[in-house]
């Protein structure tokens, strides 16, 4: 189990929403040191944060980010964006956008950091995934975040003999900037950051943060017309 308290974390999109609670949240743990990326690094406001420049989407900012913070032990993918397109009406660019930085961007960042996790000692890869990874909701988003987990579920495999213990942390939707367009019951960012480390010093392989993600998980093994009703009602038509 990796223990937060002299620790060293990075997290990806750490100047608002989720990424600032987590970066808030680590040092109040006692973590020893917090890298917090954002396009801006000095849109990171943590007087003790150390704000790195990166482009979730950009290979290259994610290698260069092994030099910048090489004293690693505790990743957490938390950068994302959702561009709201469809499958049958948006153009390329917007459906390729969420999986540039929904599944392209923590993978780079992965690959990037894993020899740093693993040659300071082992630790802790924590993504943060959605309920929208198991319930599609019509948009590329929901596909970028599937694709993500099933990532998630390889990697910890292939890292647990590594000595780095992987989290999936799935929830429903968070009070950021990201959902204020949306009109449903949202969860607090804070409440998401603690349940997260929470995770992470218990060794979780997985976070189910509220009953929206627990719903979904546990309506994968139902038939698919409980998951989408209105299946259901067209066939009685």
């Amino acid at each position: 189990m990796t223990t937060i308290k002299d620790s060293v974390a990075l997290v990806t999109g750490g100047s608002r929403g989720i990424g600032k609670e987590l970066v808030e949240q680590l040092y109040a743990r006692g973590a020893r040191k917090v890298y917090a990326t954002a396009r801006d690094a000095a849109a990171v406001t943590h007087p003790d944060a150390i704000g790195l420049p990166f482009e979730a989407s950009d290979p290259r900012a994610a290698a260069a980010l092994a030099q910048l913070a090489p004293d690693v032990t505790i990743l957490i993918n938390n950068a994302g964006t959702s561009s709201r397109a469809d499958y049958l009406t948006s153009t390329e660019d917007e459906a390729r956008r969420d999986f540039e930085t929904n599944f392209f961007g923590p993978l780079w960042v992965t690959r990037a950091l894993v020899p740093v996790i693993e040659a300071n000692g082992g630790g802790h890869i924590l993504n943060v995934h959605s309920a929208l990874s198991w319930f599609a909701e019509g948009k590329t988003y929901s596909a970028s975040k599937a694709a993500f987990w099933s990532q998630t579920n390889s990697l910890r495999v292939t890292l647990q003999p590594r000595g780095i213990t992987v989290t999936g942390l799935h929830v429903g939707y968070v009070d950021t900037d990201l959902t204020t367009s949306i009109d449903a019951d949202k969860v607090q960012p804070g409440l998401v950051a603690a349940k997260a480390l929470d995770g992470i010093e218990a060794g979780a392989f997985e976070v189910l943060v509220d009953g929206t993600s627990e719903w979904a998980k546990a309506a994968l093994s139902g038939p698919i017309e409980q998951m989408y009703p209105q299946l259901a009602q067209q066939g009685t038509k």
